[in-house]
């Protein structure tokens, strides 16, 4: 029988996605073999633009994240309801939960960073391993505190076979099963020359690109002056009616390639922008996100590894920044390299299941 490896990728933001797709990809391709389900409460259209191994996608949320305001910003009052409403009966969530995973026949649970499944794994006695740079104890506890559903998660993550984190990730001195892996990423293709022909622009004109994440909102795009020789690319979603803009899903490649091909990254700070775009050698405008717990560890792997400035939310809101990206586009570009934590963690998840 075909080894079994169901998957859980948490809907908050992008970065989750990010961190997995490339994981499964190579595995596939190293073991065409192993079956792989995928249960996800991010829409269908997100994970088949990333995941390119054949799959079985099913709709579910292994963890809750945080209800976020803006891409910014946390609603802490409205988080802390929806963990006590997900923990209310929590023995019984988790025993229904190693019920489904029995009758998905799972030989192994992977998480990003789900720890319902993980739990529900434990139970069932079925080999589970997570993988993120960050983990729901850790920012549940920031803003909430500590108590019972802060141990109930972080019972999760310590009881996994293992917790693979992510470089650049959080530190996680808690967990004991912590094993470090390095930078995850897939990394797109230069295809400025294709892009400049689809767009019909002059070779000197300006690329930014603008992303939030994933994260449910936008940016006040109709505020920002024009800049001579600058055009956005937004999502379709935002519906800007701002000159300059244009739809990232009218371009007839890969957010990946899109961004490789970009003259600039404009977003918050996260995994998968900042890796992705250092990997691609593309310059960061990032706007500080101070509260998230996350964010100093990618801010300073960024600053070791990549071009960036941080640009005021002041700024952003009235998109007072072209000196600024002028000053990141002229400087030097670290040489960058193909990320490897890809191919650690389908080599770990393969030893795993090909027992």
């Amino acid at each position: 029988m075909r080894p079994h490896l169901v998957v859980s990728i948490s809907g908050h933001g992008f970065g989750h996605i990010a961190q997995t797709a490339p994981v499964l990809n190579a595995l596939h391709k190293r073991h065409p073999e192993i079956r792989i389900t995928v249960r996800s409460s991010a829409s269908a259209d997100q994970l088949r633009s990333r995941i390119h191994a054949p799959y079985t996608h099913m709709q579910s949320s292994g963890d809750i994240g945080m209800a976020m305001i803006s891409p910014l910003e946390v609603n802490v009052q409205e988080s802390r309801a929806a963990y006590r409403a997900f923990h209310t009966g929590w023995a019984a969530r988790v025993t229904e939960e190693a019920r489904l995973l029995r009758e998905l026949q799972a030989d192994l649970v992977f998480s990003n960073v789900g720890y319902l499944p993980l739990a529900g794994a434990q139970q069932a006695g079925i080999a589970n391993v997570a993988l993120c740079s960050l983990n729901w104890s850790d920012i549940y506890r920031y803003y909430c505190g500590n108590g019972t559903i802060t141990r109930q998660i972080q019972s999760c993550y310590a009881n996994a076979d293992a917790f693979l984190r992510a470089t650049p990730g959080m530190a996680m001195n808690d967990l004991a099963n912590l094993i470090p892996v390095a930078p995850i990423a897939d990394i797109g293709t230069n295809r400025r020359d294709e892009l400049n022909r689809h767009l019909k622009l002059s070779g000197q004109e300006k690329l930014v690109l603008v992303s939030m994440g994933g994260i449910a909102s936008r940016l006040p795009i109709e505020n920002w002056p024009r800049t001579d020789g600058v055009r956005y690319l937004v999502q379709a979603s935002w519906r800007t009616e701002h000159p300059d803009t244009i739809a990232l899903e009218s371009l007839p490649m890969s957010f990946s390639d899109i961004l490789a091909s970009s003259d600039a990254l404009l977003c918050k700070p996260g995994y998968g922008s900042f890796v992705e775009a250092a990997g691609s050698g593309i310059p960061v405008v990032y706007v500080g996100r101070p509260d998230w717990p996350e964010s100093p560890a990618l801010i300073e792997w960024l600053q070791d590894h990549g071009v960036s400035r941080e640009v005021s939310p002041d700024a952003l809101e009235q998109g007072t920044f072209s000196e600024m990206l002028e000053e990141i586009g002229n400087e030097p570009r670290p040489a960058s390299s193909a990320p490897r934590g890809a191919k650690q963690v389908a080599d770990y998840l393969a030893s795993q299941l090909m027992r």
